[in-house]
């Protein structure tokens, strides 16, 4: 399967919304792609995270959080979505952040307009809409081809809880031309009042009073779950590991541990091994 726009615009043109756990590095995207998801999201919380132990706070460079992706894109086989922060540049210089995302063969990257505080109960800030306009038109003249799809995330219902600043800017977003919108903090109720303004598809994140998925049916394209593999792992490691500090035999085999033979078939050793043999 080709992992371009096309690829993932296919893969969300179901009637049902696609909730997706998101990845945190190239297993986990592996994973995420055998457990039957027809793409993959990594973004910046995931990837702070578990690449280098840091919140998602702005703390990565374009560099470090691209790295990572591309690790991930090279790991599977579907459409990839990754996380281009507030796009590093200024418009000017915003071709770079395109330029590096293609060349790390993502399928689409979204674009946000928080300006700080995110996470955290600091204030927070919205870049001017002027401005964000701005940056999204540089991103979609940047692009070689429309083979990166645009999303344009505005998380004004998040920062600011105002339901109508954010349809103000995801009706700009649209004229501007992106390909998704991503109103993030968005209930399904609210995605429903958005839908009544714009034609653009919708991306959203998953919330936990959303408990149900069928939930976002109608309201949203494409639901991502950001900290699910993350948190998932975290909690299921944090529990083996009190176990094996315990000295409980339990926690040296199964349920606590995938076998050997099941944890490496996925990675390619038979693979190396028919190379190797063959060229021995």
């Amino acid at each position: 399967m080709t992992r371009n726009a096309a690829a993932l615009a296919k893969a969300l043109d179901g009637r049902r919304a696609v909730v997706l756990p998101g990845a945190y590095d190239p297993l986990s995207a592996k994973l995420v792609e055998e457990a039957g998801f027809g793409l993959v999201y990594v973004g910046s919380y995931a990837a702070a995270a578990a690449g280098y132990g840091l919140p998602d706070v702005g703390a990565l460079t374009l560099d470090e959080i691209v790295r990572h992706t591309k690790a991930v894109v090279d790991a599977v086989k579907v459409p990839v979505v990754a996380d281009a922060e507030g796009g590093f540049f200024e418009p000017g210089n915003i071709w770079r952040t395109i330029d590096a995302f293609e060349r790390a063969g993502v399928a689409a990257i979204h674009i946000e307009d928080h300006a700080g505080g995110k996470h955290t109960t600091l204030p927070q800030h919205l870049i001017p809409l002027g401005a964000m306009k701005q940056k999204l038109r540089a991103a979609l003249d940047a692009r070689r081809s429309k083979d990166l799809a645009t999303i344009a995330r505005t998380d004004a219902i998040w920062a600011t809880k105002n339901l109508d600043e954010a349809i103000l800017r995801l009706k700009a977003f649209e004229e501007v031309g992106v390909d998704y919108l991503f109103p993030t903090g968005a209930t399904p109720e609210m995605l429903r009042q958005i839908r009544r303004h714009v034609r653009t598809k919708i991306v959203t994140i998953n919330l936990p009073s959303v408990p149900n998925p069928s939930d976002w049916d109608g309201a949203a394209d494409l639901v991502i779950d950001y900290g699910f593999c993350l948190r998932a792992a975290t909690k299921a490691l944090q529990t083996s590991l009190k176990i094996a500090m315990e000295r409980k035999s339990e926690a040296f085999g199964p349920p606590h541990l995938e076998s050997e033979a099941a944890f490496e078939a996925r990675l390619g050793y038979a693979e190396f091994t028919r190379r190797a043999e063959k060229y021995q």
